[in-house]
């Protein structure tokens, strides 16, 4: 029996602008900045769901990691709710990957202003 099992890995990052390049370069910095605090591989995601401010629509989070090399992944974007008030332009993401980190042990990453969404992981 495995000791591995399915963890949610959270993060975010604030987007430049909204262009291709800059949420190409924002979800690279995100998502290498989520493998090297966790430890895992691309064998290892199960899935990874990214969402994105209203605001940032000129390219799929999603694309951007294919580009990467996350082909294989199976990857879901959508629209982030429209709060007033909240963060703008900003790529949220959920990866889901068969670990045997502890709960406690989960990295969430939160990058550039994204930070300010959760100072209490800082």
């Amino acid at each position: 029996m495995s000791d591995r099992i399915v963890r949610g890995i959270r993060g975010a990052i604030s987007v430049e602008e909204n262009s291709p390049g800059a949420i190409a370069t924002a979800v690279a910095e995100l998502l290498e900045a989520i493998k090297a605090e966790n430890d895992f591989t691309l064998e290892d995601v199960a899935g990874v769901f990214f969402t994105a401010t209203p605001d940032l629509d000129a390219a799929f989070p999603a694309g951007a990691a294919r580009d990467l090399g996350w082909d294989k992944v199976p990857l879901l974007c959508a629209v982030e709710m429209n709060v007033p008030g909240s963060l703008p332009r900003c790529i949220r993401v959920l990866i889901l990957v068969n670990t045997a980190l502890g709960a406690d042990q989960v990295r969430h990453v939160y990058l550039r202003e994204a930070r300010n969404l959760r100072p209490d992981l800082g």
